[in-house]
């Protein structure tokens, strides 16, 4: 899928929903030890690429700065269920203190208004620094089960006399 590809699809009014959302991504990547693992966190879109932002002793960050290659999906709970697939690149930084991107995915309805200054006093104190990953697209898809579907269901709806 070539940039412009990517760009249009994640350009989508689904994918940008998905995107802006609160929803949390799931991020999947190798181990270390070259198993499979896939997490639930949050995140930042800037437009151009997803932030996702950890301890700098999480084994994720070892694991990616080894291998960067990375798959993601955001989606909803409701029916017909909407999601939106990226394969892409991640780019580890270690940064002094709580990085922008951290505090804006945690400000899309994780933490309660009210209770605002009390957690970010008590992340403050806690992270002298973090691991900023971006994560640049490279491949995308949007599904929205009404208009869009994966390319084996829409052929068996073909084959089916359905499509």
């Amino acid at each position: 899928m070539d940039q412009q590809d990517v760009t249009n699809e994640l350009a989508k009014p689904g994918a940008q929903e998905l995107l802006q959302s609160s929803n949390l991504l799931r991020l999947a990547y190798d181990g270390v030890d070259g198993s499979p693992r896939v997490i639930p966190i949050g995140f930042h879109w800037d437009g151009a690429r997803i932030f996702v932002c950890t301890a700098t002793v999480a084994p994720k960050v070892k694991a990616l700065q080894k291998n960067p290659r990375v798959a993601v999906t955001i989606d909803t709970e409701a029916f017909p269920p909407h999601l939106l697939l990226i394969r892409g690149t991640a780019q580890v930084e270690i940064v002094d203190g709580v990085p922008d991107e951290f505090l804006k995915a945690s400000s899309k309805g994780g933490v309660p208004p009210e209770q605002w200054d009390g957690w970010l006093a008590g992340v403050q104190a806690l992270y002298k620094q973090m691991a900023r990953i971006s994560i640049t697209p490279e491949w995308a898809k949007f599904m929205d089960f009404e208009t869009s579907a994966p390319e084996a269901v829409m052929k068996l709806a073909s084959e089916a006399g359905r499509a």
